[in-house]
């Protein structure tokens, strides 16, 4: 399927060194996303799901094996391409919100894409903060906005530069239930209608069960690849 694949991981190994040694973080990943997919990462915390979406996003680099995403490899880049293949191509929601606090929810969003060049920064920032539901929220600074309305504007600033991949890593973790539903609600939304691909790392089988597919990690390997999904949202359900 690689060759039909938005995002190609071929054999990754990743080994970090620690005061006691090497440690082996992924230990042969092979995994292959096709556009429009959305993929739920399952597994046991510290088995490396968020480590393999770093690699994705060019935030780590792979000890070895192949990295292709978007049809550009990354083995081997420096931090300023990485840095411009990130810009372009991959949109990242965190748990915790990462706003800059001294900034209103419109510049959050907007000074982003003013940086990379987008003359209709402001504008389009303000039309994504709309999506998702915040358009009379635009010059509220963090501090004034609930952490749904955090995460609402951290969700916008991601999909503003239509980038080809969006990855979120628990993006619902420090919300509560509605406010949570109401966030994966919007994510899905904007996921289908970019036709990009998203991978979203969760601990919820409701979720998970959303996805296309949903793949097991454990102990830095591929354990079930999803298209078995009812097995594998059974299984994350006891993580």
């Amino acid at each position: 399927m690689s060759g039909q694949s938005i995002i190609h991981l071929g054999d990754v190994h990743l080994t970090l060194m620690s005061a006691a040694g090497p440690v082996n973080i992924l230990r042969g990943i092979d995994l292959d996303v096709g556009a429009g997919e959305a993929v739920g990462l399952v597994g046991p915390s510290g088995s490396g799901k968020s480590t393999m979406l770093a690699v994705i996003a060019g935030l780590e680099a792979a000890s070895s094996g192949e990295v292709t995403v978007a049809g550009q490899d990354l083995v081997g880049r420096d931090e300023d391409w990485l840095a411009r293949y990130r810009r372009d191509n991959v949109g990242i929601v965190f748990q915790a919100f990462h706003l800059v606090p001294t900034m209103t929810a419109l510049e959050n969003v907007a000074v982003p894409l003013e940086l990379a060049g987008r003359r209709d920064a402001f504008d389009l920032a303000a039309e994504k903060l709309a999506q998702v539901g915040l358009g009379h929220r635009l010059s509220h600074y963090p501090s004034q906005l609930s952490g749904g309305e955090q995460q609402r504007v951290a969700l916008a600033r991601a999909v503003a530069g239509s980038p080809r991949i969006l990855l979120a890593d628990e993006p619902t973790g420090n919300l509560d239930g509605k406010t949570g539903r109401a966030i994966i609600d919007a994510m899905f939304d904007l996921h289908r209608a970019s036709g990009g691909a998203m991978l979203l790392i969760t601990h919820d089988p409701v979720l998970a069960a959303e996805c296309d597919r949903c793949v097991r990690i454990e102990d830095g390997r591929i354990v079930d690849d999803g298209y078995d999904a009812g097995v594998v949202v059974e299984a994350a359900a006891g993580d």
